[in-house]
């Protein structure tokens, strides 16, 4: 009886398996960095956290939104070119609003509004100015 084909394909199944278990044993190396490349990432994402929390607080607020009229961009632009605090009437003329008591007192209203959102504040009684 011919031994030989039987020798040849057990010549061949050792040689896959030797293959396979070369595949395996490379597979596993690559798997022993993986877990310290993932610790290595979670340190660095821990120091930015750390990072961008100790900045937060350098951070200046974001302003709060205005209310959609447009007098209200408007009013801050007379506020950015003003050299002190302004009266309702100042910020009237500065709108180009005629000076009659029903625009003072709304443009009044407005300025209350802008102190309530704390983007201005009453500096005394009817004198606006810009919080810094």
């Amino acid at each position: 009886m011919n031994i030989q084909p039987l020798l040849d394909a057990l010549d061949l199944q050792e040689d896959a398996a030797r293959a396979l278990a070369d595949d395996l044993r490379a597979q596993i190396d690559g798997l022993r960095t993986r877990p310290q490349e993932a610790e290595t990432h979670l340190e660095h994402l821990a120091i930015t956290r750390k990072t961008v929390t100790a900045l937060a607080d350098r951070l200046p607020a974001a302003a709060p939104d205005l209310p959609e009229h447009p007098d209200y961009a408007r009013i801050l632009t007379a506020f950015n070119h003003a050299t002190g605090p302004l009266r309702a009437k100042d910020v009237c003329e500065a709108l180009g609003h005629e000076l009659l008591p029903k625009n003072v007192e709304g443009t009044r209203a407005k300025l209350k509004r802008l102190v309530k959102l704390g983007i201005l504040a009453e500096a005394d009684t009817g004198n606006f100015t810009r919080r810094p």
